[in-house]
């Protein structure tokens, strides 16, 4: 990665990590919640289970990030926390030297 890359990614890293400190500050209630978790992953694990707190944080902040996220074809992206979740579970969010290299 070079340096214009790596200044491209630090913003995003920036509000990644507020993301996950939000995360991990609120009580479990309805989910525990992972320190290297997002917000939006955790609302989509939530609603997997069922939880109702999950089922009504969902579309709002799916709708919140509808406003600018595209996907890698330019269209608007629907299911952000969908998509956070499946990040987390291919490990995504982590740097490439703590990924899985199996």
């Amino acid at each position: 990665m070079n340096a214009r890359e790596r200044w491209k990614q630090y913003p995003v890293q920036v509000l990644i990590s507020f993301d996950q400190l939000l995360n991990a500050l609120i009580p479990p209630f309805f989910t525990l919640s992972y320190a290297d978790e997002t917000l939006s992953a955790r609302t989509y694990r939530a609603t997997k289970r069922g939880k109702l707190v999950g089922r009504l944080a969902m579309p709002v902040i799916d709708a919140v990030f509808r406003l600018w996220q595209r996907d890698e074809q330019g269209q608007r992206v629907t299911n952000h926390c969908e998509r956070a979740y499946l990040k987390e579970i291919e490990r995504r969010n982590l740097p490439p030297e703590y990924r899985d290299h199996n």
